[in-house]
């Protein structure tokens, strides 16, 4: 299809999908202090529930890409609506920990169905302008977050939290009806006549060992499976997976896949947290803390409209690169600011996160085209895995360690027992093993003790995100190298390949 025949309207259903699935998240992310207070839970139950409105979108996004050019787009698209209005039903009526987490991962998996239609077709629709037709597509996750976060904020703290949660139906409503009307094309690798297992021979037993261990190893936590059933259901899939396709896969596309873990911690991994690190900060300068989120998302929504036109004359890499090492100083200045600095460190933060997701999902389609819906997606599917297993995880996991460990050392200094009396629940972890604060003993707290553990509590909350750091060092020295990689075959080039089949 060239891309002076595309259908608009098309797109259009896809973008207002992604703001759905920015819907399904920021909501969450606003609710999810007043959930710990309502369920009693600890923050690393919290991290759990961030977690898995995240992990389950690898499940379903590689999944459907497996199938998706033989079930179709529109049917994809039709089982992400059943899961977006179910998701809602069974949160907005849940009574507890359990209820929430099933929620959360329901509309995890319609949020990578979503992904699975939407990115490979805008990738189809405009072959020649990838970067900037994934990034404008992808300024639909930021503009829902900036929409439902404003719809949510503006409802105000008293307004009960289930009317926060049904707003997802709104946008749900829209792409479903748009959805039942549209025609959908083949995918660039059917119509260039690129075969299904040359497809899966892109991504090679090597991609797979990534996506599939971190779904699997994720799996066997939930179920209780040991270590070493993981091991041997990620070797047998792995195995099956080399000796059909009989490929390691492309070294490129794995490195790729490798830097996309640390980019998805430092973007969706924070933005999972962001709304509760910034909360007693924000409070003392008399803003609600969603409003961080709400604020960063609105330069990225303004920023990836341009992603096109700086992707080119930086090249792609370069625009990576230099939102790594924005992220660094935005990252850290977040952990360290105070008052009014919040916002020019979020502002900062905002920037170097605008263009990580997109840019990454239009240098895999450009390099990768024979790879199709499968390695374009199963980059996105391992991002948002990696952002709920370890980047949501670890950084409730820092705080309740950090808080277990300054509460021990402010009793052994002052004599007291704190510690003892309230941080008494036994609890493990995929990052190890911590003592959490019992919230209903800490209710009943004197006012000397819940004002000390609130300031410990408050402390750990901003430190948590200085080790994230880490994160975007990585990708920095990652893409420094690609760079140099590329200049020495002769410079980046894009991969076209031919196509001209109709809508079907």
């Amino acid at each position: 299809m060239s891309e002076s025949k595309v259908d608009m309207k098309l797109f259009y259903a896809c973008f207002i999908s992604l703001v759905t699935t920015a819907f399904g998240f920021i909501l969450r992310a606003l609710i999810l202090p007043q959930w710990g207070v309502d369920f009693n839970l600890t923050q690393t139950q919290l991290g759990e529930i961030a977690g898995v409105g995240l992990w389950p979108f690898a499940i379903s996004i590689v999944l459907f890409s497996l199938v998706i050019d033989k079930i179709g787009y529109k049917t994809a698209m039709i089982f992400a609506i059943v899961c977006h209005i179910a998701s809602a039903a069974l949160t907005i009526f849940a009574t507890g920990y359990w209820m929430l987490y099933i929620g959360s991962f329901i509309v995890a998996i319609g949020n990578g169905t979503v992904e699975a239609v939407a990115n490979p077709v805008v990738a189809t629709m405009f072959p020649k302008q990838k970067i900037k037709w994934l990034s404008i597509l992808h300024a639909g996750w930021a503009g829902g977050l900036v929409l439902g976060g404003i719809m949510a904020l503006t409802l105000g703290v008293n307004t009960p939290w289930e009317y926060k949660i049904a707003l997802i139906l709104i946008p749900t409503l829209i792409y479903g009806f748009m959805t039942i009307s549209l025609k959908f094309p083949l995918n660039e690798r059917v119509q260039a006549g690129v075969s299904y297992k040359e497809m899966l021979q892109e991504v090679g037993a090597g991609g797979a060992l990534i996506i599939v261990a971190l779904i699997i190893f994720q799996l066997g936590t939930v179920f209780g499976w040991s270590t070493t059933i993981s091991v041997i259901i990620t070797l047998l899939i792995t195995a099956g997976f080399g000796y059909y396709t009989r490929s390691f896969g492309r070294p490129l596309f794995i490195i790729l896949l490798l830097v996309m873990i640390p980019l998805a911690t430092t973007e969706l991994g924070t933005d999972s947290w962001i709304t509760d690190l910034m909360a007693p900060e924000m409070t003392k300068i008399g803003l609600q803390a969603g409003w961080v989120l709400v604020y960063t998302s609105a330069i990225m929504f303004v920023l990836r409209f341009f992603a096109g036109p700086l992707s080119h004359k930086i090249s792609s890499l370069g625009l990576l690169a230099l939102c790594s090492g924005v992220a660094v100083i935005g990252l850290y200045m977040l952990s360290a600011s105070t008052g009014i600095m919040i916002l020019v460190a979020a502002t900062i933060y905002g920037l170097a996160k605008s263009f990580f997701w997109p840019t990454m999902l239009g240098l895999v389609s450009e390099q990768f085209p024979k790879g199709g819906a499968l390695t374009l997606n199963i980059t996105g599917g391992l991002g948002m895995i990696a952002a709920g297993v370890i980047g949501a995880g670890i950084l409730g996991f820092i705080q309740d360690k950090s808080v277990d460990q300054k509460i021990a050392g402010y009793d052994q200094s002052n004599n007291t027992a704190i510690h003892s009396t309230y941080v008494t629940e036994q609890k493990t972890s995929l990052f190890g093993e911590y003592k959490a604060l019992d919230q209903a003993k800490l209710a009943t707290a004197t006012p000397a003790d819940r004002e000390t553990v609130t300031t410990i509590r408050d402390t750990a909350k901003k430190e948590a995100l200085s080790y994230i750091v880490i994160f975007p060092l990585i990708m920095l020295v990652s893409y420094i190298l690609l760079i140099f990689y590329f200049k020495s075959q002769g410079g980046y080039k894009v991969v076209e390949l031919q196509n001209n089949q109709p809508l079907v």
